[in-house]
């Protein structure tokens, strides 16, 4: 499984860009994902947790996705955030990145009761995989507990890969605690394609087997966690880890959503990316200026590239 790296190096959660009425701003995204991918990223994940997928409906999703398509981001270097209460429009998801041929399809555990044991993460998984009804789906799950309140033990994992073979065939690690990351890298490495959300975790983590990472910051930073990811001997310049945990330490504190997108909007001179959806909100004007002078002052740019 490994040796194929289907998704590997730097890919972007990507920030979604709104319109007046909230809706997904089609145009601004397919010219942020160009412009990543021509920085030098691998490929880009849509409708993540930094793209707020879970509160655009599955009409939304595919609708963008078809845009996202036409405007001429390759499918291949797309990934497609799926996560949804319901089953039914997981697998929707699930087959509309199939069907369009994209790398895979992003996947949250479910994420509204809680205290919900293996069983029935497995189940939730597996009725999702089975809806989706396509052989040819690549599924990546989605650990981020600090924000679906659900994990996933090391039990389940193994169970769903070895339940689905060739579907189950990676995970975005994004528990941002290496006591977590280290142990499932050691577990899976070899089987599963690996991939953190901390940047500052990216070098040990390739080092101990990971694929890469997809990660926010990238959005606002994709020279400098390019330069983290291709470091050689990914022994990482310590120049450059110093500037993305000081870029981490800014946004540290603050909703990351409206955080990065005020970052955004300043480097793009475009206000329209400041819109998020509810219930989040846009930075308050003092923290604004705040964050914006704490990132102007940091050189965010490589001492490393690729």
């Amino acid at each position: 499984m490994k040796n194929q790296r289907n998704v590997a190096g730097l890919w972007v959660a990507a920030m979604t860009p709104l319109k007046a009425d909230l809706s997904c701003d089609t145009e601004r995204l397919a010219a942020h994902c160009k412009f990543l991918i021509g920085r030098g990223c691998d490929g880009v994940a849509i409708f993540g947790t930094t793209g707020e997928g879970t509160s655009f409906s599955v009409a939304e999703r595919r609708t963008a996705l078809d845009e996202v398509l036409k405007a001429g981001v390759p499918a291949r270097k797309m990934l497609l955030g799926t996560g949804s209460a319901a089953l039914a429009d997981a697998a929707e998801l699930n087959r509309a990145a199939t069907d369009a041929g994209l790398a895979g399809a992003l996947m949250l555990p479910p994420f509204y009761w809680k205290d919900v044991d293996g069983a029935g993460v497995f189940r939730s998984f597996a009725q999702a995989i089975e809806r989706t009804g396509n052989p040819n789906l690549k599924l990546y799950l989605y650990h981020i507990p600090p924000l679906s309140a659900v994990a996933m033990d090391f039990g389940t994992i193994g169970r769903l890969a070895k339940a689905f073979p060739g579907t189950v065939v990676g995970i975005k690690d994004s528990t941002l605690d290496w006591s977590h990351t280290k142990p499932l890298l050691k577990r899976f490495a070899a089987t599963l394609e690996i991939l953190v959300g901390a940047e500052h975790h990216v070098p040990q983590a390739i080092a101990l087997g990971a694929c890469g990472t997809i990660c926010g910051l990238a959005n606002v930073a994709p020279g400098l966690v390019r330069a983290l990811c291709d470091a050689p001997g990914v022994k990482a310049d310590a120049r450059d880890l110093k500037r993305i945990k000081a870029l981490i330490g800014a946004v540290e504190g603050m909703p990351f959503v409206p955080a990065v997108k005020t970052v955004a909007a300043a480097q793009k001179r475009d206000d329209a990316w400041l819109a998020v959806c509810p219930p989040l909100t846009a930075l308050p004007r003092a923290k604004a200026k705040a964050l914006l002078a704490r990132v102007a002052k940091l050189a965010i740019e490589p001492t490393v590239r690729a």
